[in-house]
């Protein structure tokens, strides 16, 4: 029998603020950040000590939730350091710390009681037994490694019995290494992985050395952009919910703290309508546009991971990055009721004669296509091309919008 996939939760992911307000307007229910230590994403912009309390008040006046990503693979030094942080969280209000290591998840239980623990997916955690262990050091959730299987999860849900939570991905960019636990970036730009400083050596481009010819380098030809011979597939798991949801994941949730603002509104808003639809027929399956929504920003070779089995022909991706259907013009700013005038913020160059779709958190007009005509910057001029960088301007609408909606436009 189909769980309720009303109690489920959207997590999504956000990289600094402007990230996590587009996250909650398109329908996540919580979402997860990075601190300014600690949390495995140096390269991006992360909360710090006025981010964060801010971001923790803005989740909670909307109703939603705020974890704080804890997940370094911590050294003696780090301890105290640790401490410190983990009371910060918990008096800035965090709903939860997602933790890797063991001792890091003790001394958060013993100095911030009041911050629930989420178990971190770099814990590996696989089986029944290591979760109900985690259950017995008082966390609230375990975030299951990506290589768990749907019927293994199935398994660790009932042994469980509800006494702890469990979160699996839905989507987003895989690391070619178990668990994310890689030591390639290490070793090859000395940039460690596992503190925070991935620099995605998997993702490179390679030739081959041949040893006995001077170190002559010879180009293995897959495709015109090159040879990813260690690049991973990004999940996608959209057609799944359901299952996941029978097998009693309790958290849904989307990678990409390092992703565009415009990834996590298009990405939040297909498993939003997603599991909407599943809440409203217990047999609903995604549409074509809820499909289709995926295939709007950049990603990689979609796969269901290791769900449904170990096969590695469908983890490791043999191409590079496909750029997206279309892009990011326009962040809406505001709505005139009386001129049907929207206010907007220039993310990419676009002309008067452009055809815009609008990607709302409304689904009543969210798909709405229209051609840019009369656009005005602030001071009422005439423009005929936006393309001065966060230029605001106004400009007719078909339909009433909202702030933190996009405009964004089809790639010829």
């Amino acid at each position: 029998m189909q769980k309720d996939m009303s109690r489920v939760e959207l997590l999504a992911p956000a990289g600094d603020m402007s990230k996590l307000i587009t996250a909650f307007h398109f329908g996540a229910d919580a979402v997860y950040v990075g601190g300014s230590d600690f949390g495995l994403r140096a390269g991006a912009a992360n909360f710090g000590e006025e981010e964060m309390p801010a971001a923790a008040k803005y989740a909670h006046e909307t109703g939603k939730k705020l974890y704080a990503a804890v997940n370094v693979f911590a050294r003696n030094a780090d301890f105290g350091a640790l401490a410190d942080h983990f009371r910060f969280l918990s008096g800035c209000g965090v709903d939860a710390a997602i933790v890797t290591d063991l001792g890091a998840i003790e001394l958060c239980r013993k100095v911030a009681p009041a911050l629930d623990v989420h178990v971190s997916t770099q814990a590996n955690v696989t089986n029944k037994y290591a979760a109900k262990v985690y259950a017995g050091m008082g966390v609230k959730r375990v975030v299951l490694a990506r290589e768990t299987r749907m019927d293994e999860i199935a398994e660790i849900c009932d042994f469980l019995g509800g006494e702890v939570e469990v979160e699996a991905f839905v989507h987003g960019a895989m690391c070619v290494s178990y668990s994310g636990r890689c030591l390639l970036s290490a070793a090859m730009s000395g940039r460690s992985a596992n503190r925070g400083n991935c620099a995605q050596p998997c993702r490179w481009n390679f030739e081959l050395t041949e040893a006995g010819r001077g170190g002559a380098h010879y180009p293995v030809f897959e495709d015109g952009r090159g040879t990813y011979i260690l690049n991973s597939g990004d999940l996608n798991m959209i057609r799944h919910l359901g299952e996941l949801a029978d097998a009693g994941v309790k958290s849904f949730k989307i990678e990409g703290r390092m992703k565009s603002q415009y990834y996590v509104a298009s990405t939040v808003s297909a498993y939003r309508r997603a599991m909407d639809g599943y809440a409203r027929d217990k047999q609903f399956v995604p549409g074509g546009d809820i499909v289709r929504e995926l295939e709007q920003t950049a990603h990689r070779a979609y796969t269901t991971g290791f769900y449904f089995g170990a096969d590695g022909a469908k983890v490791s991706g043999d191409v590079n990055q496909t750029p997206g259907e279309s892009e990011f013009v326009a962040l809406v700013l505001g709505y005139d009721e009386a001129s049907g005038r929207a206010l907007v913020e220039q993310r990419n160059a676009f002309a008067v004669g452009d055809r815009l779709q609008l990607l709302a958190a409304d689904g009543g007009v969210n798909g709405v296509e229209f051609e840019v005509g009369d656009l005005r910057n602030e001071d009422g001029a005439y423009v005929k091309r936006a393309k001065d960088v966060q230029q605001r301007l106004t400009m007719p609408v078909p339909c009433r919008v909202q702030a933190h909606d996009i405009l964004r436009r089809k790639k010829v």
